[in-house]
């Protein structure tokens, strides 16, 4: 368990310097859509050429038979890249990130607390809320 949290530590660092790294492309190309669905296409082909790599081409057969309610994680992704593009320059990285990281906790904890979107149901603790409190106070002192 604890090669997988050091291993989302790093996944958080590679976040936190997406968001630079799309505006200044987003400089570049002279917006933040063009932007975003480069940085989108280049994942794309990473993502596929390991999947072919490892044996998978044929997983992407299965892509009719899924329910589309799946597929808004594409949207998602658009989402937050896009915001991100876009927020980064107005508030800077780590207002940025603790923003998103406040978002997406309280998004978790709905999403825990319900079992939604095909989760295990998870008791919403005290604990849980008072780290969401932190993030919140960290945001609010990131802005400081």
């Amino acid at each position: 368990m604890g090669w997988i949290l050091a291993a989302v530590v790093l996944v958080g660092i590679a976040i936190a310097m997406q968001a630079p790294v799309n505006a200044a492309l987003a400089r570049e190309l002279g917006g933040p859509i063009p932007a975003a669905a480069i940085a989108f296409g280049v994942g794309f082909a990473v993502l596929s050429v390991n999947a072919l790599a490892q044996g998978q081409g044929e997983d992407f057969l299965k892509l009719p038979q899924v329910p589309a309610w799946t597929l808004i994680g594409g949207c998602l992704a658009a989402w937050y890249v896009l915001s991100a593009v876009w927020g980064v320059s107005a508030l800077g990285v780590l207002t940025l990130i603790s923003a998103l990281i406040l978002g997406q906790m309280t998004a978790a904890m709905v999403i825990d607390a319900t079992g939604a979107l095909g989760v295990t149901a998870r008791e919403i603790t005290p604990t849980g809320i008072a780290a969401a409190g932190l993030v919140m106070a960290g945001l609010i002192l990131s802005r400081a």
